[in-house]
């Protein structure tokens, strides 16, 4: 150990040592900040789905809400067409149970 080709020796292992190891962490580093960018990327495209989506949401709910006040308008008509037949068919009925029970002969 009192050589100097033994500490050269030593003194370029260790160089070697650390120069890899900074050469490790440096791609590491850099693979990592790589993968973090595609993430935020594939977050931001996930984003922009979710943003779409809203929309057709938002559309759908449009057509949605002119077809269901189009439908209350017919069905309102409707009704009002049932309750004037009731109307006249009550006004017969009840001309025949006069007639009948002779409420309208004095």
């Amino acid at each position: 150990m009192t050589e100097p080709q033994v500490w050269t020796l030593i003194g370029v292992f260790a160089a070697g040592l650390f120069g890899m190891l900074t050469l490790m962490s440096t791609m590491f580093v850099r693979v990592v900040r790589t993968e973090i960018g595609s993430v935020r990327t594939e977050i931001g495209s996930v984003r922009t789905e979710i943003g779409s989506v809203r929309s057709e949401i938002g559309s759908v709910r449009t057509v949605l809400s002119g077809e269901i006040t189009s439908l209350r308008t017919e069905m309102r008509a409707e009704i009002a067409r049932l309750d004037q037949r009731f109307d006249t068919l009550d006004r017969d009925v009840q001309a025949i149970a006069k007639r009948v029970f002779g409420a309208d002969q004095g």
